[in-house]
C-alpha cells in the first residue's frame, strides 16, 4: 500500500498540500493592499464557481472583472431575517431606471434598502433576465449539472445559499454583473456581452447585514457556443454607515424614502 491508499500516506499527501494556492481560493486571513478598512473577505471565484458571505452594515463590497470576461450573479438576503431579500422589480421599479450603476440602491421586498452602488467602471450590468439553470445550460451546452464542465447559476446559488441555512425555495431572481442587457422599443432584450477591458469593477456599501451569495457562470444570453467566463474577485472590508448628509441616501425622495426605513428597522 502507497500514495493515499492507507490512512498514513493519505495524512501526509493532505499536508504536503498545506500552502499551496491556487488561482482561485479565499485567501486566509483576508488581506488586500488597497482597501480602505480592516479587511474581512478576499477571494477569487473561479470560472463557473460560487461564493457567500455575511457582511455587516456599512461593510464595502468590490467586485473586480479580472480578465474581462466575468459574469457575477448576485443574491442578497437580510442576515436577522432571511425572508427578506433582494427585489429586482422593485430595485428597478421604485428607482424608476432599469440599468444600475454607481449611485444605485439595492432595493428589498420590504422598501429597505440593502446595498448601494459607490463606484461603477464597468457600466454594463443586468436586472432583467436572471441566472441561468439546468435545463438552458443543458440546450446550449450539451450539460447543465451543478459538477459537470457547465455548471449553471441558479444550483450554484443553492450551494452557496445552503452554507446559511438556505433552500431552493431561497433562490430568487438575482443581478448580473458585469453583463449587460437592453431592452429595445418594441421589447426585444439586447445582450452586451464582451468581453471588455480587464479590470473593471464595482464597489457596493451594505446598508443592512447582509448574506451575499455570487455565481460566475456565462449569462443566459451569451450568444458563443463556448462556455466563456472568467474568474473574478471579491474584496470586502469594514466601513461606516451610511451618514445622513450621504448624497446616494438623498438623491431622490424614493431612495431617502428605502433609507429610512432601513435606518428605523436598525433603531429598534
Amino acid at each position: 500500500m502507497s500514495g493515499t491508499a492507507d490512512p498514513y500516506g493519505a495524512q501526509a499527501h493532505a499536508r504536503a498540500m498545506a500552502g499551496t494556492k491556487v488561482e482561485a481560493m479565499p485567501t486566509l486571513p483576508a488581506a488586500a493592499d488597497d482597501a480602505s478598512g480592516p479587511v474581512v473577505w478576499e477571494e477569487t471565484v473561479a470560472a463557473g464557481g460560487y461564493a457567500s458571505r455575511r457582511l455587516a452594515r456599512g461593510a464595502r463590497l468590490r467586485l473586480i472583472d479580472l480578465s474581462g470576461d466575468s459574469c457575477v450573479s448576485m443574491l442578497v438576503f437580510n442576515v436577522e431575517n432571511p425572508l427578506e431579500r433582494l427585489n429586482v422589480a422593485d430595485t428597478v421599479k421604485v428607482q424608476w431606471n432599469g440599468y444600475l450603476g454607481q449611485g444605485r440602491l439595492l432595493l428589498s421586498d420590504m422598501g429597505r434598502v440593502m446595498m448601494t452602488i459607490l463606484t461603477d467602471t464597468a457600466g454594463t450590468h443586468d436586472a432583467f433576465c436572471g441566472a441561468s439553470n439546468e435545463a438552458s445550460n443543458a440546450r446550449k451546452y450539451g450539460d447543465g449539472k451543478n459538477y459537470g464542465a457547465h455548471p449553471n447559476a441558479r444550483d450554484r446559488f443553492m450551494l452557496g445559499a445552503a452554507k446559511h441555512g438556505l433552500g431552493r425555495k431561497d433562490v430568487h431572481p438575482c443581478i448580473n454583473w458585469f453583463k449587460g442587457v437592453r431592452v429595445e422599443e418594441d421589447g426585444a432584450t439586447t445582450p452586451d456581452i464582451g468581453p471588455f477591458d480587464e479590470g473593471r469593477e464595482i464597489v457596493l456599501r451594505a446598508e443592512m447585514d447582509v448574506i451575499v451569495v455570487l455565481a460566475n457562470c456565462p449569462h443566459v444570453l451569451d450568444p458563443r457556443d463556448d462556455y466563456s467566463v472568467t474568474p473574478v474577485r471579491a474584496t470586502a472590508w469594514r466601513g461606516e454607515v451610511t451618514p445622513a448628509d450621504d448624497d446616494a441616501r438623498n438623491a431622490t425622495p424614493e431612495g431617502l424614502r428605502a433609507f429610512l426605513n432601513t435606518e428605523d428597522y436598525y433603531a429598534r
